[in-house]
């Protein structure tokens, strides 16, 4: 195993930013060569915890000669929202100097065009240098993984359409409950090495066979355990195993048998007045359009101080916010639905 670091000179003069960066060469020059990288999000933690565990058994198996791709691993892409505390709490989701999301403003440029991501980078500011280089990095590998996680969630991914249903083994892997699929429309992580796989120097591919870029929603924030986290590493092991990039005779795949719906299918619950949030479905019901998702306090102790929210389409609640007080607009859930749920929805991510 080799470890290395990207280093991120600061803005402002005495500070720097180091991200650990483990590799595994392989010992199979036609093996997929793989990158993985979680916490791009600082505070979303379910991921570091995974590939902590990951890299245990990857150590096992470069041991026994079982490293057939090439393989890159950061556990925390992002030091710089690690560091940003406001009032006690993280701020790891936006950078605080720009106010850009950290998942969001990568550069969408052709597979053949790599190499211009570090062209004049001591000129831009350290979030910018700081997502070109992992954008850099990854796109020297044929299968991308993004670890995220929602606030409380089923585990899911958003997977580009143009690598569905090859993508199904790793949502059969990671015993995901639902996949979303994408179109490839923004500029987040994932999207952008989407992009460059698409654009390898020419046309636009509609499929590419081989490749994979995907983001991984491993549950909720709050979903950092040892069990799970060690269990989630075993599904990865298993996706590995299964695309030839390590050797391990003993993984056999099954089919993923959870739904797969286009982003038009997903319902944004959002609390139409501000209010104290009491919900009635948890994550993974079922519910049926005009079901009750919530009742919003909206003017405590009057008689007319509630509000109900519905279901507008049948469909698996997938997300819902920890959040117990919503303003006006807030979202409260994800629903994946059996319908597309609106026909004006711009292409891109469902949020900020």
């Amino acid at each position: 195993m080799e470890r290395s670091e990207i280093i991120i000179g600061g803005d402002t003069a005495g500070i720097e930013w180091r991200v650990p960066v483990f590799r595994f060469a392989g010992s199979d020059a036609k093996a997929p060569c793989v990158y993985i990288q979680a916490a791009l999000h600082a505070n979303e933690l379910p991921g570091t915890a995974l590939l902590h565990f990951l890299l245990e058994r990857l150590r096992r198996a470069e041991a026994d000669d079982a490293i057939r791709g090439d393989i890159t691993v950061v556990p925390q892409a992002n030091p710089i929202g690690l560091a940003q505390y406001h009032f006690s709490e993280m701020e790891g989701r936006f950078d605080l100097g720009s106010r850009t999301n950290f998942n969001r403003d990568f550069p969408l440029v052709a597979l053949a065009e790599r190499d211009t991501l570090l062209e004049d980078l001591d000129r831009r500011p350290a979030a910018d240098r700081l997502k070109r280089a992992l954008l850099h990095k990854a796109l020297g590998a044929d299968l991308m993984l993004d670890l995220h996680c929602d606030d409380e969630s089923l585990q899911y991914a958003y997977i580009d359409e143009a690598f569905w249903p090859e993508a199904a083994d790793l949502a059969s892997a990671l015993d995901m409950q639902a996949v979303f699929l994408s179109d490839g429309e923004s500029t987040a992580f994932e999207e952008a090495v989407g992009h460059a796989f698409k654009h390898q120097g020419g046309d636009k591919l509609k499929t590419v066979p081989g490749r994979l870029a995907v983001t991984v929603e491993l549950r909720g924030k709050r979903d950092v355990y040892p069990d799970m986290a060690k269990r989630d590493a075993d599904g990865l092991w298993a996706f590995l195993a299964g695309r030839g990039v390590v050797a391990d005779p003993t993984q056999a795949a099954k089919p993923y048998a959870g739904p797969a719906v286009p982003l038009d299918n997903i319902e944004m619950v959002r609390a139409p007045e501000p209010g104290t949030v009491l919900f009635h479905r948890e994550i993974g019901d079922a519910v049926k359009a005009g079901d009750l998702l919530a009742t919003l306090i909206t003017r405590p102790g009057e008689p007319d101080g509630t509000l109900a929210v519905k279901a507008g389409h049948d469909g698996l609640v997938a997300t819902r916010s920890s959040a117990r007080y919503a303003r006006r607009g807030e979202d409260l859930m994800k629903l994946a639905c059996h319908e597309a749920t609106r026909k004006d929805r711009k292409p891109g991510t469902l949020e900020d």
